[in-house]
């Protein structure tokens, strides 16, 4: 494991800002900008996520999807034009957040890098900034794509690398397949710890024992984006850190659900 057994997340389970105070716009701060960013670091989150992706100059930027909301797609567009759309790029936002915070940095897939092949296009231009990241601060890189996070492995040493899962994905297929890729967190959707709409039937273990497993597997597991309604169960469970939307309101609720 990347990490050498030292553990991401303390305070069990930490709490990691999405996009800053969250999804959208959270008390007129926008995902993924520097303001949002900075927001929830200064409301007390022990790590803030965001997401990277790439102009089509080669230049890595700070945005969820793939296109604008004015249906623009990033990878078509310079990092001068997206600027003007309020994109920040990745360089300018870890420069202006303190060392002290933690990131958790979410790859995402453009599809434009297909045809580069192993290694190629956005996860090659990352590799660089992590490495000079992650003699600074605290860094998790964290992807839906298992191939960039084994490429990463080899180009940066000690960098912590988790899969993420996919809405109410089953969770059994995650924490096996990041424990046996030999990661250091399973990400799992709120929905994955029980029935949800891909399984409705009597399949599912209870979140204890999932946690369980997944922490025998050497993983850590973080839960993203519940609704306050799935905090206690999920603190309950064991997980280590939760990913969560409106830092504002649900921070209490974490923190008091931590102290039951």
């Amino acid at each position: 494991m990347s990490t050498a057994d030292r553990p991401l997340f303390t305070g069990r389970p930490a709490v990691v800002g999405h996009r800053g105070l969250g999804r959208g716009t959270v008390d007129g701060l926008v995902e993924n900008s520097l303001p949002s960013l900075l927001a929830a670091a200064a409301l007390g989150v022990d790590w803030v996520e965001l997401d990277v992706t790439r102009s089509a100059d080669g230049v890595l930027v700070v945005h969820h999807n793939p296109a604008t909301g004015h249906g623009d797609f990033l990878v078509e567009l310079t990092a001068g034009q997206l600027g003007a759309h309020g994109v920040a790029t990745l360089a300018e936002v870890l420069d202006a957040l303190p060392v002290e915070v933690a990131v958790d940095l979410d790859l995402k897939t453009v599809l434009e890098d297909a045809p580069g092949g192993w290694g190629s296009g956005t996860v090659a231009l990352v590799a660089p900034a992590l490495a000079a990241e992650v003699r600074r601060r605290q860094v998790l890189t964290t992807s839906f794509d298992v191939a960039a996070l084994l490429w990463l492995r080899d180009q940066v040493p000690g960098l912590a690398l988790g899969l993420i899962s996919w809405v109410d994905f089953p969770l059994r297929m995650a924490v096996t397949a990041a424990a046996h890729l030999d990661l250091d967190v399973v990400c799992l959707h709120h929905g994955s710890f029980g029935p949800n709409r891909v399984e409705t039937g009597p399949v599912h273990h209870s979140p204890a024992r999932s946690v369980e497993v997944a922490h025998d597997a050497g993983l850590e597991v973080m839960a993203w984006c519940p609704g306050p309604e799935a905090v206690a169960p999920l603190v309950t469970a064991g997980v280590d850190a939760l990913c969560v939307n409106d830092v504002p309101t649900m921070l209490p609720l974490v923190r008091a659900a931590a102290t039951l």
